[in-house]
């Protein structure tokens, strides 16, 4: 059977519009040409498609299927052009992007706004996760791209850098441990800390990593973000935990005293992460193209 997309339109026209003629001209055809290729339908199917009568042309049981089927296809058709034509001014797409909390809240707004902005038909999905669940997540493809600390296990999956990412601790100027020096995580562990709201993945990280030293975190406040947790500490609410781009970031006078963490998995490099880079799709590529700078 040889039926070509413009067999199927005159095909359907012809049956719209009860007769050959209008439905050769709804397909800018010659009624010769429009009648050769019924006949030429009919014959590579072995069926008549169409009965005359006094009132015009109507399709037979086999006509009926042909245009059922030939309805559906010429719609998909259109569909595609359609997308196509959103693919040709752009890639298109919705990208699953799961990320920790510092690279959500330091590294993130700005690159994603830029790239959101040169790519109006790409929309991104972004979801807060401890780096073990986004491995997690990942392995189970309920996400395309991650970024994540080099501190969690990558077997099977595809990494790039991204970010430097070490942790900082903050303490008020007026606080015991403020004039101490070499103070580890473990030390601290007994004074009261301003955290970062329960859900946040950095505050599930860092509650871990007491546990790892036998202690649970005393969190006396929460904060919602790092800005809140360097404004509480400053006032004397408590200590702190904030990556340095946060310090980095910081514009007010800096009334609290910034102690580098020495624990190696305070030491992180943050890893863009996916199954496998080759084969995300277009539209995901071109986000880990404006991640990465390649």
């Amino acid at each position: 059977m040889h039926v070509d997309l413009i067999d199927l339109r005159l095909f359907v026209n012809i049956v719209q519009a009860g007769n050959i003629t209008a439905g050769a001209r709804l397909s800018h055809l010659s009624l010769p040409a429009a009648s050769a290729r019924i006949r030429a339908i009919e014959a590579s199917l072995g069926v008549e498609l169409l009965q005359r009568s006094r009132r015009g042309i109507s399709p037979t049981p086999a006509g009926q299927a042909l245009a059922q089927h030939a309805r559906l296809l010429l719609q998909q058709v259109e569909r595609m052009n359609h997308d196509l034509s959103e693919y040709a001014q752009g890639f298109k797409g919705r990208v699953r992007l799961l990320c920790n909390t510092a690279a959500l809240t330091e590294y993130l707004p700005e690159l994603l706004a830029d790239f959101v902005h040169q790519h109006p038909h790409i929309s991104v999905d972004q979801h807060e996760l401890t780096s073990l669940r986004i491995t997690h997540a990942l392995r189970q493809d309920a996400g395309d791209i991650g970024i994540i600390s080099d501190a969690v296990d990558t077997q099977d999956l595809q990494t790039l850098a991204f970010r430097d990412d070490p942790l900082m601790l903050v303490i008020p100027l007026d606080h015991p441990l403020a004039q101490q020096h070499g103070l580890s995580f473990t030390a601290t562990l007994s004074h009261a800390y301003v955290g970062l709201a329960a859900h946040s993945a950095l505050a599930v990280y860092l509650e871990e990593q007491a546990l790892h030293c036998g202690y649970r975190m005393q969190t006396r406040i929460r904060a919602e973000g790092f800005d809140g947790v360097l404004r509480m500490v400053a006032r004397g609410a408590g200590l702190g935990i904030v990556p340095r781009a946060t310090i980095e970031r910081w514009q007010a006078p800096r009334t609290f005293k910034v102690v580098e963490l020495n624990e190696p998995w305070a030491d992180r490099k943050l890893l863009l992460c996916a199954r496998s880079f080759a084969h995300l799709p277009a539209y995901a590529q071109a986000l880990l193209k404006a991640l990465s700078g390649l």
